[in-house]
């Protein structure tokens, strides 16, 4: 079952107009969120995003869409799917319709889907870069809108080449992102990450392991620009999203890495998922 602006609907009787503005014009935002254990994961950082879109994009915010009405509208939808610990939730909040290029309105509908979520990260993780078409580093690049194109047409590449992601790279050729996810790499005691005026998504799990090595003295994490050669050179490279957390790369073209680092830092951000 699906929420749909508050009802709990079969799937099958969810009826979206051919004139959703989320399909004709991408005139949407969405928020990939983790259940674990009966608890939205990372939950006000979600929100807190999530607002920040809508009001980029003009959306009239509903005086009851607070952080504790998004938690508990989450929940009743996951309490109504099978049985699990896990679950891995899409919301997505849309425009209502009506009006060409220029809407008519400005307030918002928003759908609930849940899905049992398997958490298990992969011990073999290949990538490299995806060079067909560039990320804009601009501010709206860092806002999680229905126009994913780009990230479509990654993700293909990457399944017919037997990778299992791509790097985005923007049209300066610095490195951005991956198709799902921010990147990280390391060399030495030196942890870095593009910045978010290079166009990467304002990734949640970024900015808790930002959070978290700002406060570890063993690693100084640095936000800058780096190009893809550099990925080459680092000791260890990783991948950071709200569903896996983090993922480390075990292959980049023909280098190998062997994450250590990367581990171990997972292993924290799954102490602060459960603390808060």
């Amino acid at each position: 079952m699906v929420n749909f602006n508050g009802e709990l609907l079969f799937e099958e009787h969810v009826s979206l107009s051919i004139n959703n503005r989320g399909f004709l014009y991408g005139d949407a935002v969405f928020e990939t969120l983790k259940v674990s254990k009966h608890k939205v994961v990372f939950a006000e950082d979600h929100y807190f995003r999530l607002m920040a879109s809508m009001r980029m994009l003009r959306m009239k915010i509903p005086m009851e869409f607070t952080l504790e009405f998004m938690e508990e509208e989450i929940l009743k939808t996951v309490k109504v799917q099978d049985e699990s610990e896990n679950y891995r939730v899409r919301l997505s909040v849309f425009r209502n319709e009506g009006g060409y290029y220029t809407p008519e309105q400005n307030t918002m509908s928003y759908l609930i889907k849940a899905e049992t979520l398997d958490i298990t990260g992969k011990e073999e993780y290949k990538i490299d870069v995806f060079k067909d078409f560039y990320v804009y580093s601009g501010l709206l690049s860092t806002v999680k809108t229905n126009n994913k194109m780009l990230n479509t047409l990654a993700s293909i590449f990457a399944k017919e080449n037997e990778l299992d992601n791509c790097v985005l790279v923007n049209e300066n050729k610095n490195v951005v992102e991956v198709a799902n996810g921010n990147l990280f790499i390391v060399k030495g005691n030196r942890i870095k990450t593009p910045p978010l005026t290079d166009g990467c998504l304002k990734g949640v799990v970024r900015k808790k392991l930002i959070e978290i090595l700002e406060k570890n003295t063993d690693y100084t994490l640095v936000e800058e620009s780096f190009s893809p050669f550099e990925i080459q050179k680092a000791d260890e490279v990783f991948i950071t999203n709200s569903i896996v957390g983090i993922q480390p790369v075990t292959q980049y073209k023909k280098k190998v890495f062997t994450p250590k680092i990367a581990l171990a830092l997972g292993n924290t951000l799954k102490v602060v998922e459960i603390t808060g």
